[in-house]
């Protein structure tokens, strides 16, 4: 029996809502699913598309407390996303002043990749599959 099937949703927590919102739909393109304020929680929850039909989950809540990142901490790494040109989302993103570290080479599988942030310095990675 195979128990999973891939991933559904991964959820992130922002500690500014319309920036974050801004940046995963305007600068990344990813698509609205549903947005849903809840009042008992005074917090956002915005579910959204990527194009292969997996999700991310962008919560807000009053008064976060900040991610620990550096030196890197038990827990998820960082997320990675699938691109087919990584210099044209370089291009892109640096055109929306997000800065992105230099081009590197998986040593394993010969393929690109770069790092970036998000709004909350969560690491972000660009994996170009062709």
């Amino acid at each position: 029996m195979k128990l999973l099937h891939g991933i559904h949703h991964v959820a992130l927590i922002a500690s500014d809502y319309a920036r974050s919102r801004d940046f995963y739909t305007r600068i990344l393109g990813l698509e609205v699913v549903a947005e849903h304020y809840r009042a008992g929680r005074r917090s956002w929850k915005l579910d959204l598309r990527l194009p292969d039909g997996g999700q991310l989950e962008l919560f807000s809540f009053p008064a976060p407390p900040p991610r620990p990142s550096r030196p890197e901490a038990r827990g998820l790494r960082h997320l990675a996303f699938r691109v087919a040109a990584l210099d044209a989302a370089v291009a892109h993103l640096q055109a929306e002043g997000v800065a992105c570290e230099p081009v590197r080479v998986d040593e394993y599988t010969g393929r690109r990749f770069t790092f970036f942030a998000d709004p909350d310095d969560l690491p972000l990675e660009l994996y170009e599959t062709g």
